[in-house]
């Protein structure tokens, strides 16, 4: 019995799939890919912080609060809880400079999957937070380690966002997004009574659509996080791996077989 082969129709169809996948995360961006990876990043980030407070007892996003926290403890002299903030806040900060550090490399080495390397990262931790997380807990050395672990990710995750978007989008940092909403409600329905005063008002629809369809994302998420957290355990983070490797992959294969083609001319 003769296989049929796929048509041309199909196979420009799935071509279309496949260059649709690969320009979420590549160098070259685009005003449509640069939503899709906020919107998909923003859900990740909303999940991981919904499970992180029910495996772990604590979100790994809201370093506002845990500052705040550290502070207060400070001040009545519990050193022992600002160690721990220290615990949360330092990672936060390192994942943000190894984010900076990936892509700036991939900068230099001219790769198109610069963006792609700390989502690859990323995906990789998430692995070993579920399936250390599925071994190990409640072990109190797993839940002492898998906070700072979780803020590194949030951070690498929040700093890459903001590289790609030119510091248009935040995926953790959902007080930004409101406080943004709020602005561009307020200057939907400013009242511009006079035409003749300088400077109308006019909101960014784009934008303001944008910025909610993240705190959906958001919210949607944290539902998912929560729900599948609270039921699968700790490798409910697995699924969330392997959408950050469809994202990132491509492109990576992409740069794995153009070194290799410039190798083999060399």
């Amino acid at each position: 019995m003769e296989l049929k082969r796929p048509s041309v129709k199909h196979r420009t169809v799935a071509a279309r799939a496949l260059g649709s996948v690969k320009a979420i995360a590549a160098s070259e961006r685009t005003g449509a890919a640069d939503n899709l990876l906020g919107m998909a990043l923003t859900f990740i980030a909303g999940a991981i912080n919904a499970g992180g407070i029910l495996a772990v007892g604590q979100y790994t996003s809201h370093m506002s609060g845990i500052l705040s926290s550290m502070a207060d403890n400070l001040a009545l002299g519990s050193v022992a809880l600002v160690a721990a903030g220290l615990a949360a806040f330092l990672p936060f900060v390192a994942g943000a400079a190894c984010s900076a550090i990936l892509i700036n490399w991939g900068r230099r080495h001219r790769l198109g999957g610069r963006y792609a390397l700390p989502l690859i990262l990323e995906a990789c931790l998430l692995c070993v937070f579920g399936l250390l997380g599925w071994i190990a807990h409640p072990s109190p050395s797993f839940v002492a380690g898998a906070v700072p672990l979780l803020c590194f990710i949030m951070g690498l995750q929040n700093a890459t966002v903001t590289k790609i978007s030119g510091a248009r989008m935040r995926t953790t940092h959902v007080t930004g997004i409101v406080t943004d909403i709020g602005i561009e409600l307020g200057k939907l329905f400013y009242w511009n009574r006079s035409r003749h005063l300088d400077g109308i008002v006019l909101a960014d629809r784009e934008k303001l659509r944008l910025l909610l369809l993240l705190l959906g994302s958001f919210f949607l998420g944290g539902v998912t996080g929560a729900i599948g957290f609270s039921h699968l355990g700790f490798l409910f983070s697995l699924p969330f791996a392997l959408l950050l490797v469809l994202v990132a992959g491509p492109p990576l294969v992409d740069d794995v077989f153009d070194h290799a083609g410039h190798s083999h001319q060399s």
